[in-house]
């Protein structure tokens, strides 16, 4: 899996202070050492959130990939013990 080169408060920053609008988007993509077309997309993926969202986000996330695990792990031993109990009859 390819790492992140921008950590998500790095990027929430980026846009907050474009938001604000005292300097141009450009112009902090630059500082950070990004592309602007970068903003864009993170503005897109992130919006209006802030740092504990996107935590208790990323959080949840994590959470729910375990739950599913389970989830495939148990239908699969469900499957293996209906196969064991027909080839019984």
């Amino acid at each position: 899996m390819k790492t992140r080169q921008f950590t998500e408060d790095q990027i929430i920053k980026l846009l907050q202070d474009g938001k604000k609008g005292e300097r141009p988007i450009e112009d902090l993509c630059r500082d950070l050492g990004c592309s602007p077309a970068s903003s864009y997309t993170w503005k897109k993926k992130y919006g209006d959130t802030n740092a504990d969202e996107t935590k208790r986000l990323r959080r949840l996330e994590k959470e729910n990939a375990r739950l599913l695990r389970i989830v495939g792990q148990q239908r699969l031993e469900r499957g293996a013990m209906q196969d064991v109990i027909g080839k019984k009859r």
